[in-house]
């Protein structure tokens, strides 16, 4: 078993953090597949660290749902349902439209370089193949934007939402031009928050999002009026 994202850890005292960011992102995006073992001394190994870091961060990734494990042999990569996963992106479409909708009419556009600079990221890994810098850059913009509202509440339950959105057809979109796509889609919200474009930035949210179980699931997407649209 070999991931991408695992790296030796620079600073010692988030080997934890650290080891669990680079799990949950590789099993957010498909590279850690449903089903996968994982094992602590073969983790250790991998991310060049002691068993104790990788050990508590598998017990996190299992209160997180992420894994669940097998006696005697170490943890199983979990599967979200199709189910659980039309129920997350239901409830996100009911805060992350509204909210850039909202966002719309008063963004601050001093923040404006930051949150391009970000979607260049996001833009970057795309095309690059990059997942963690590609989830990385595009979890911090959109918690960004989410801030930018002033409920902290609501930011909490985004980033959690966000979290548990299992993305896993994200690598077999590296061999499309879906992740490039979808990646524009950033520098397009942007557009229209700066603009002002209240109902274009609810619209474009709830498109972006509607990828969770369309592209980003590796499905054909559906549009609002369950049309199929073609997967090409």
């Amino acid at each position: 078993m070999s991931i991408s994202a695992i790296k030796p850890v620079a600073q010692p005292a988030s080997l934890r953090a650290h080891v669990e960011s680079m799990l949950s992102m590789a099993i957010i995006s498909g590279e850690l597949a449903p089903g996968t073992l994982l094992t602590v001394p073969t983790l250790a190994i991998q991310f060049d660290v002691s068993a104790t870091p990788v050990r508590e961060a598998m017990l996190d990734l299992e209160g997180r749902g992420f894994v669940e494990p097998v006696r005697n042999k170490g943890f199983r990569v979990t599967a979200v349902s199709d189910e659980v996963l039309r129920e997350l992106v239901e409830v996100r479409q009911l805060l992350e439209p509204p909210a850039m909708e909202e966002l719309a009419r008063h963004f601050p556009t001093n923040h404006l370089s930051e949150l391009e600079d970000l979607a260049d990221q996001i833009v970057f890994g795309a095309r690059t193949g990059d997942l963690r810098a590609y989830l990385e850059a595009d979890q911090r913009f959109h918690l960004a934007l989410t801030r930018m509202l002033g409920n902290r509440i609501l930011v909490d339950m985004v980033a959690d939402l966000r979290s548990r959105t299992r993305l896993v057809g994200l690598s077999a979109m590296l061999e499309s031009s879906r992740l490039d796509e979808s990646a524009a889609e950033h520098h397009e919200l942007l557009g229209y928050l700066k603009t002002g474009d209240s109902a274009a930035a609810r619209a474009l949210m709830h498109r972006h999002i509607h990828h969770a179980v369309g592209w980003w699931a590796g499905n054909p997407e559906v549009d609002a009026d369950s049309t199929a649209v073609s997967a090409n």
